[in-house]
């Protein structure tokens, strides 16, 4: 985000089963989901509300993206979520080239989406950034290169980031399972051992203290 993500400016954001305030919150309403992100941010007075990865999460109930099935209900959460206002520019962590970009438009989807491809430890590393503004997109070019600290996307607001309160859904794969321009960013509890063998914690690469 172009700053280090610690105490300083940076709130531990959680959206589990645990968290009692989303029980009355209607978090269909967007406008109301919003409101109470950018409540507990200013409450805290952090800039970044922050968390998520392999949390159990209550607020996919908002869209049937998920699913309706309760056996395969897509609840597992397999990125990191930045919460803050629309407009964020955001940086490159690593090298990296365009792998793919689309717009997976849709309510309680990702919206505007890029994936970089990287190359470490001779492995190839996939990033996934998600709820972008549109106008990233334009005149985006597949195998671009993307330098470490350069400006390439920006927090998307609703709708048109796939109707969700501004933030950036950060996410890490080895493999992209034939995937382009989108992959998942929540799975069920059965495919668990699967995507999490896959997707690694991204705080390997954000290394905020406060996760």
């Amino acid at each position: 985000m172009g700053e280090k993500l610690d105490i300083s400016n940076t709130l531990k954001l959680g959206f589990g089963h645990s968290n009692p305030d989303l029980e009355k919150l209607d978090l269909g309403n967007t406008s109301a989901f919003d409101a109470y992100v950018s409540g507990e941010l200013e409450k805290s007075g952090a800039r970044y509300g922050i968390g998520g990865y392999l949390e159990h999460r209550a607020i996919y109930r908002r869209s049937a993206v998920f699913g309706t099935a309760e056996t395969d209900f897509r609840n597992i959460h397999l990125g990191i979520d930045i919460w803050t206002e629309a407009g964020a520019a955001i940086y490159a962590p690593i090298d990296g080239t365009i792998h793919s970009f689309q717009d997976n438009a849709g309510f309680g989807n990702y919206g505007p989406t890029i994936i970089l491809e990287h190359h470490i430890f001779g492995k190839k590393l996939y990033s996934l950034y998600g709820h972008l503004f549109l106008a990233d997109l334009e005149g985006m070019k597949i195998g671009q290169e993307i330098k470490t600290g350069e400006l390439f996307a920006h927090v998307g607001p609703f709708p048109e980031n796939g109707d969700w309160p501004p933030h950036l859904h950060f996410q890490l794969m080895w493999d992209l399972m034939g995937n382009v321009g989108d992959f998942p960013g929540v799975c069920s509890e059965r495919e668990i051992t699967l995507y999490e063998s896959n997707c690694p914690d991204p705080n390997l690469v954000l290394r905020s203290e406060v996760l």
